[in-house]
């Protein structure tokens, strides 16, 4: 009998899915795959075109902690997305009142599921150092809610 449990659905969003949802997902997959969580992730922006690519900044702030960002394309938050995910991060208390009417009882800032409260500032636009910060502060988040989240079981 295959007493595999079931992957946590964790879904990130934000605004575009340029910046701080794809780092989210990003560092919290390489999170995972060094600690065996047993998550599925993914991102996507409330206003994100399909398959465009991570800010310049962005990738760079995570190629700084051994992470490729590369390959990421943006995407919509769907309905399906929505259904799918267990448990939705959002970086804003604005974006938790958008997507909040659509998935109730799932959505959380990050800050918030984290224990704290407070926003994840935006650096769309900003230098290097605006999106190290963010960046910073996203993981910092990320090490308190991969406490909370459940191992891959043993085989």
């Amino acid at each position: 009998m295959d007493n595999k449990k079931e992957p946590m659905k964790i879904l990130f969003v934000c605004t575009g899915n340029t910046c701080r949802s794809a780092m989210a997902a990003a560092m919290l997959n390489d999170i995972a795959v060094k600690n065996d969580l047993n998550v599925l992730i993914d991102s996507a922006g409330v206003f994100a075109e399909v398959g465009g690519k991570a800010a310049d900044e962005a990738i760079a702030a995570m190629e700084r902690r051994g992470i490729d960002l590369s390959g990421h394309r943006t995407k919509p938050l769907t309905d399906e997305l929505i259904d799918m995910a267990d448990v939705i991060l959002v970086m804003t208390e604005a974006h938790k009142q958008l997507v909040e009417s659509v998935a109730k009882g799932k959505v959380h800032t990050l800050l918030e599921y984290a224990g704290g409260e407070g926003d994840i500032s935006d650096p769309y636009g900003g230098d290097a150092e605006e999106y190290e910060r963010t960046a910073s502060e996203i993981y910092d988040a990320l090490v308190d809610i991969a406490e909370k989240l459940p191992v891959e079981p043993e085989e």
